[in-house]
């Protein structure tokens, strides 16, 4: 369990790890690097792997019974396909061995304030995946660098009105990353007893990842995972 005031000092390496969902979402990844990534995941016991949908299958193969939880993302990384799409992609994926999904919100949507737009397309998603499995973890990215602070509250109450279990900062694939001001907005707007927060999008040190945990988010989205970890470990011998 994360500390209420987490620092270097008293988190441990466990508790960090299960922080993590460790990306292995680059385009130019080979097979190999996402088995390596799988292992790697499993030796650190984070608590899922975020992989490209191509490879859920091929991820829930290398680490059936390891305790760690397979994601993937859907609608990525713009949300702008249709929500049929986005339910299908779903569907698929977890039938494919995902217990975790990763869906980017309509920015396009969001910016044009159709709202109502936007928590249909989220409903969507969420109804399909939990239909299936309903212990299914649905976490909805936002792009926050391409939000205005207003347009992060609303994408917030719409998350939790349409039942997503997590709202995420970012795909990382845009102009910017995952910023403390952004996570404390998003934390101070969704009850902590219903709505998790997820960090992503250039958290690459062991300052970064605990930065964004005193800011309220429960997720860390990072492909940094082995250099954080083994960081605290040195730090703490």
């Amino acid at each position: 369990m994360i500390p209420a005031n987490p620092t270097i000092e008293n988190l441990t390496p466990e508790v960090v790890a299960k922080t993590i969902d460790h990306a292995l979402l680059r385009p130019d990844l080979t097979t190999q690097q996402v088995i390596d990534g799988c292992k790697l995941s499993a030796d650190y016991q984070v608590a899922s792997v975020c992989v490209r949908p191509c490879d859920v299958s091929l991820a829930a193969s290398h680490l059936q019974n390891t305790g760690v939880d397979i994601g993937t993302v859907v609608g990525f990384p713009h949300g702008t396909t249709s929500t049929a799409a986005k339910v299908a992609e779903s569907l698929q994926a977890l039938a494919d061995g995902a217990t975790e999904l990763d869906m980017v919100l309509n920015i396009g949507y969001a910016k044009s304030g159709q709202w109502n737009k936007v928590q249909e397309d989220i409903r969507a998603v969420v109804a399909a995946a939990k239909g299936r499995y309903a212990g299914c973890c649905v976490k909805v990215i936002f792009e926050c660098c391409l939000l205005a602070e207003e347009e992060i509250r609303k994408a917030c109450w719409v998350c939790e009105e349409a039942g997503a279990d997590f709202v995420k900062t970012s795909t990382g694939f845009s102009t910017g990353g995952a910023r403390i001001e952004d996570l404390k907005v998003m934390r101070g707007c969704t009850s902590v007893a219903r709505t998790g927060v997820k960090a992503s999008g250039g958290i690459r040190s062991l300052e970064d990842l605990v930065a964004c945990l005193q800011a309220g988010a429960a997720r860390i989205g990072t492909s940094a995972t082995a250099d954080i970890i083994n960081d605290l470990r040195a730090r703490q011998k």
